[in-house]
C-alpha cells in the first residue's frame, strides 16, 4: 500500500459549521479560490471561468465549445442539434456552476453569483433551443423559476447596496412579469419553483418598499392624504400646492 496523507490536521483548523461553511482565499500563485468545508472534507473551486479548471475542447467550457460549434454551423448554413451524451455533459457542468453561484450567494457576492446564474440561463436557453430529443430539451426547464429568482435577487441586491432602491424594485417586478409569463410545465418541481419564486420576489419588493428613502414627492402625498382625512381642508390646500410645484418643476415647466 503506498503511503497516505492525513488531512485530518487540516480538517481541524476549520471545523465544520454550515453557517460559516465558504471563505475565498489565495492559492499559492496569488490567484483567488473559494474553499467550501464539509462535513468529511473541503471542496475547492476556481471563481472565474470553470469551477472545476478543467478546459474541455481546449476553451473555457462546454458550452463555449458548442457556442463555436453553433457559429461554425450557422456559417455553412447548418442546424446544430445536440445529442443526449452532449446535453448530459452540459447538465454536468451546468452543476458544477450551480454549486459554485450557491456558495457566491451564501458569500453575499452579489456580483459573482449574477454572472454564474446568467451564465447558466444561457446553458438552458441553447439546450432547450438545439436538443435533438425534446425531452433534453425540457429537463432544465423545471429549474427556470429557481434561476430567474437567483439572478434578479443578485443583481437587486447591486442595486440595493448602491442605495438604488426604485432600480432595485424595478429588476425584482420584472423577474415575477417574467416567472408569470413561463409556459405553464405538468412538472411538480417547476410548480414548486414558480411559486416559491414568485413569493419570494414579491416579499423582496414589499421589505424593499417599506426600508426606502421617500422622496419629497412622496412624503407631501401621504401628509395630504393625512389632512383629507382629518378634514384639515386649509392644510390640505397648502399641500396640494406644494405638490404642483414639486411636479411642475420635475417636468421642466
Amino acid at each position: 500500500m503506498s503511503k497516505q496523507f492525513d488531512l485530518r490536521e487540516i480538517f481541524d483548523s476549520w471545523p465544520y459549521d454550515p453557517d460559516d461553511c465558504v471563505r475565498l482565499v489565495r492559492g499559492a500563485d496569488g490567484r483567488e479560490i473559494m474553499q467550501v468545508r464539509e462535513p468529511l472534507g473541503i471542496e475547492q473551486y476556481e471563481v472565474d471561468g470553470r469551477p472545476d479548471g478543467e478546459r474541455p475542447y481546449g476553451m473555457e467550457s462546454v458550452l463555449e465549445h458548442h457556442l463555436s460549434r453553433l457559429a461554425k454551423a450557422r456559417a455553412e448554413v447548418e442546424s446544430l442539434k445536440l445529442s443526449t451524451e452532449e446535453c448530459a455533459e452540459l447538465f454536468n457542468e451546468g452543476v458544477l456552476y450551480y454549486y459554485r453561484y450557491a456558495h457566491f450567494f451564501q458569500l453575499k457576492d452579489w456580483a459573482r453569483t449574477a454572472r454564474d446564474t446568467a451564465r447558466n440561463m444561457r446553458l438552458f436557453d441553447f439546450v432547450h433551443r438545439h436538443a435533438r430529443r425534446e425531452e433534453d430539451r425540457m429537463q432544465l426547464e423545471q429549474w427556470r423559476p429557481y434561476i430567474l429568482r437567483m439572478n434578479a435577487i443578485a443583481r437587486a441586491m447591486i442595486k440595493l447596496e448602491a442605495q438604488q432602491h426604485d432600480e432595485a424594485i424595478a429588476i425584482a417586478r420584472g423577474a415575477i412579469e417574467q416567472l408569470e409569463a413561463l409556459p405553464l410545465l405538468e412538472h411538480e418541481t417547476f410548480q414548486f419553483e414558480r411559486e416559491r419564486s414568485s413569493v419570494a420576489l414579491r416579499e423582496f419588493v414589499e421589505q424593499t418598499m417599506k426600508t426606502r428613502p421617500r422622496g419629497e414627492a412622496e412624503r407631501l402625498q401621504e401628509e395630504l392624504q393625512k389632512a383629507i382625512k382629518a378634514e384639515h381642508f386649509e392644510r390640505a390646500a397648502q399641500l396640494r400646492d406644494r405638490l404642483r410645484i414639486l411636479r411642475d418643476a420635475a417636468a421642466g415647466k
